[in-house]
């Protein structure tokens, strides 16, 4: 019986019965699934009524699963023109719940859930969480934001559904977090990494030792985050530290989860949501292995299905191991949308995270801000400084990034070493990049 990094043996007797498919009787489910979601989409939203017949397809067009590959993509554009309820395939007084994005970048996207879907995605959350080692009567301490982010809320239901105690902490008010989590005694907890590390700071500050207490695993989603990053945590913690992947558009928290016992990518749950990987250029389907940008299409949302909905994620898939019956994705490498090209140099933020957490006196919080001087575009590297970080830290610091950078990447670019939490953050993360570049006149 195969044991996580804390000890704690894997049982194969947690897996539900889908988990157990073939793969022959996987793909069946999925077909059947597929036809049935795109005809409901087709019959029932105008949206992609009108989009199948511009690309020549009707839902019977689909026989196989490579048949999906004729159906056009859904972009976020698409939703935010559908704002708020155009999107929606079962009449109003159906919906269940409503979750939107923040809506900081334009029209808030807006989904809705039936009460079928809200059971389905409680489903895979507490199959996510026991994925994670969690098993009913863990206590789970849950500082995702709640709101129309749909963080909070699915984990929620989720480890309720699992049948877990749930701490619905919410974010914010770090230091009495750090309490809770030493009153309540909660063996899991679910954030996202870059507000862990904030608490880690905090406990550290309070004079507690992170690794004395009562959790034993992190299930971390939201945000990208590095290999490096899971080992400061893992190790400043004493815990497991573990992957959730989600986003709205598709459901939310749980569309994927890494196990505990491998920690080797994110098995995707196939039996609601069907994976693709495209050349984000091209929109040609790439085979398993190859890296490019993650498409999902649902297969068992009743309110707001999805067709090959275009995430901006990249990564790649890969055979199943802890979950032999699912695919995996490879942790998130980057989006599409945050590739910055600096003066012909191509970088994701990601590279930079990985230096500025090895450099010592750094929190791993930071920020990358373009601007441009005179026909030059500038990025400057901001990172906030951990609490104990004096004058000479902070300045060698500077050094430390701006070298990393410009030995690792080939590019030179500013530093700033700003205070601790300092940068704004939303719903417990940072936004990596802010464009201050003049905009072009139309």
């Amino acid at each position: 019986m195969p044991e996580s990094a804390t000890g704690r043996a894997t049982d194969s007797a947690a897996f539900d019965d889908a988990e157990r498919l073939s793969p022959d009787a996987l793909r069946d489910l999925q077909l059947t699934r597929l036809r049935a979601s795109l005809r409901h989409a087709y019959d029932h939203v105008p949206f992609y009524r009108a989009a199948f017949d511009r690309a020549g397809v009707r839902p019977e067009d689909c026989r196989t699963l490579g048949d999906l590959a004729r159906f056009p993509f859904t972009v976020k554009d698409d939703l935010r023109m559908q704002y708020p309820f155009g999107m929606f395939a079962v009449p109003k007084e159906e919906v269940r719940r409503l979750h939107a994005s923040s809506g900081t970048t334009g029209r808030p996207t807006v989904v809705g859930y039936t009460e079928r879907d809200l059971a389905h995605w409680s489903d895979v959350v507490a199959r996510s969480i026991r994925a994670a080692g969690g098993r009913p009567g863990h206590t789970i301490h849950i500082a995702y934001g709640y709101g129309l982010f749909t963080g909070g809320l699915g984990a929620h239901y989720g480890a309720e559904r699992l049948g877990c105690t749930v701490v619905p902490a919410s974010g914010g008010m770090t230091g009495r977090q750090v309490q809770i989590i030493q009153d309540f005694r909660p063996e899991i907890i679910m954030v996202t990494p870059s507000y862990m590390l904030t608490l880690l700071d905090e406990f550290e500050r309070q004079g507690i030792d992170p690794r004395s207490t009562s959790l034993k695993v992190g299930i971390f989603g939201a945000e990208p985050w590095t290999e490096q990053m899971r080992r400061e945590i893992e190790e400043r913690f004493a815990i497991d530290a573990v992957d959730i992947y989600g986003l709205s558009e598709v459901m939310g928290p749980g569309v994927a989860q890494e196990c505990v016992e491998t920690k080797d990518g994110l098995h995707i749950w196939e039996d609601h949501f069907y994976p693709e990987v495209v050349d984000p250029v091209t929109g040609e389907v790439l085979p398993d292995g190859e890296h490019g940008e993650l498409v999902f299409t649902s297969l068992t949302k009743e309110a707001m299905p999805v067709v090959r909905y275009r995430t901006r994620d990249l990564t790649r898939l890969l055979p199943g191991t802890a979950r032999p019956a699912f695919r995996r994705m490879e942790k998130i490498t980057g989006r599409c949308d945050d590739l910055i090209i600096l003066r012909g140099v191509n970088l994701f933020p990601a590279q930079i995270e990985e230096i500025v957490l090895r450099t010592p006196g750094v929190a791993p919080h930071f920020q990358l801000r373009l601007t441009r001087e005179g026909r030059m575009d500038r990025l400057t590297v901001r990172a906030e400084a951990r609490p104990d970080a004096g004058p000479e830290a902070r300045t060698a610091a500077v050094g430390l990034i701006a070298r990393g950078v410009k030995e690792g990447i080939g590019v030179s670019v500013a530093v700033e070493i700003v205070d601790p939490e300092t940068l704004e953050r939303s719903v417990g993360k940072i936004k990596r990049i802010v464009d201050a570049r003049p905009r072009d006149p139309a």
